[in-house]
């Protein structure tokens, strides 16, 4: 097992249009998280054969922890699981950052930074929740580059009246060597639904055009559907995902990706996502789901035309056991006359039509 997300579900607020598992703190539950997780890392050592090659802190705001309490997070990591030896990344929000902070997050071993800026303009800070202002995200940008982090920052497009010219220009300008730029997305049950808020498709298309324009002329290549890197700032951590490579997933919500168990001949890998906290604090993990050599390759077909490159279906077909182009024959065809794929050789990519429309082409394949 070469990558490890760890997921740490604290926040100093919870944001209007989030929906992933998050809780501000309260007494005794970071301690209470913290001593849980070592258990299982430890665990998770038990169980698979780990060189880590990369590491990835999510949240939830994982910089919101306090220097100690992330300082103990990081040791138990490195006791059972390792470090990852190409890349290690933890999310942050600008609101905590500090020249002292930086120095220690470096220090424990992150080389690169995953900030959520989600704009440079102060209204729609505001009305996105955030409790940073546009030069705090400033400020914390140039912090975390002056202490020799990579950074990344975080973009959200299609907020309504967003300056999204000045929100690429000004981000690129403070040095990033990787965006990602999120289209606003209204999901049930957050704070946004229940206002009613709604995202017009007019400025999510602008957003998802614009973006890759502005980016582009500033050097910046698609890689994947909502990321942008300078050669060779890629997110190696996200590639295992887009790639569909096992991962382990550490702490409450987490996901993770496993190798099968040896001799099976139908399960390729399994999938285990993680209670949420209060149920993982008492030991109890994610029920297994076994992952079938259809389902693999629809799973990799989805993540893969995410990408730029796309994916190899010989590979895919060497890794699934299907014959990849034989089997979805019909869906390939017709998205290729649809202009919405395209065949390259043994390579299946996304057009940027396609890219646009990726979930209806993927539902293609499922129901192929």
């Amino acid at each position: 097992m070469r990558h490890l997300y760890v997921h740490v579900p604290f926040c100093p607020s919870i944001c209007p249009y989030c929906d992933f598992h998050v809780l501000t703190r309260k007494s005794g539950q970071v301690e209470a998280y913290l001593e849980r997780l070592e258990q299982e890392a430890a665990w998770l050592a038990s169980q698979y054969a780990v060189e880590l090659d990369t590491v990835y802190l999510g949240g939830g705001t994982p910089s919101f922890l306090r220097d100690a309490e992330i300082t103990a997070l990081v040791g138990s990591i490195r006791r059972h699981l390792g470090w990852g030896r190409q890349e290690n990344t933890l999310e942050i929000n600008p609101g905590t950052v500090s020249q002292a902070r930086a120095a220690l997050w470096k220090g424990l071993g992150f080389d690169r930074a995953s900030v959520g800026v989600q704009s440079l303009d102060d209204a729609t800070l505001k009305f996105l929740g955030r409790q940073h202002d546009a030069a705090g995200a400033r400020e914390a940008v140039t912090t975390l580059l002056g202490a020799g982090l990579r950074v990344s920052g975080d973009l959200i497009t299609a907020v309504p009246g967003q300056p999204l010219d000045s929100d690429i220009h000004g981000l690129v300008a403070l040095g990033v060597d990787h965006i990602s730029a999120y289209t606003l997305t209204i999901e049930p049950g957050t704070e946004f639904a229940r206002r009613g808020v709604t995202v017009q498709e007019d400025d999510e298309r602008t957003g998802f055009e614009r973006t890759e324009e502005l980016l582009s002329a500033h050097g910046f290549a698609r890689y994947e559907i909502s990321n942008y890197a300078k050669p060779g700032q890629e997110s190696r951590h996200n590639l295992a995902y887009w790639n569909n490579r096992t991962y382990l997933g550490l702490g409450p919500g987490a996901a993770g990706q496993y190798p099968a168990v040896p001799g099976s001949e139908t399960v390729l890998t399994s999938r285990r996502t993680n209670p949420h906290l209060h149920i993982w604090l008492t030991g109890e993990q994610g029920e297994a789901e076994a992952i079938d050599a259809e389902e693999y390759a629809t799973d990799a077909l989805f993540m893969g035309l995410r990408l730029r490159a796309g994916i190899d279906l010989d590979d895919l077909s060497q890794r699934s056991g299907l014959d990849v182009r034989v089997r979805y024959a019909g869906a390939i065809a017709a998205n290729v006359e649809r202009g919405w794929l395209e065949l390259d050789g043994t390579w299946l990519r996304a057009t940027p039509a396609g890219w646009w429309v990726l979930n209806r082409v993927v539902t293609d394949f499922l129901e192929a």
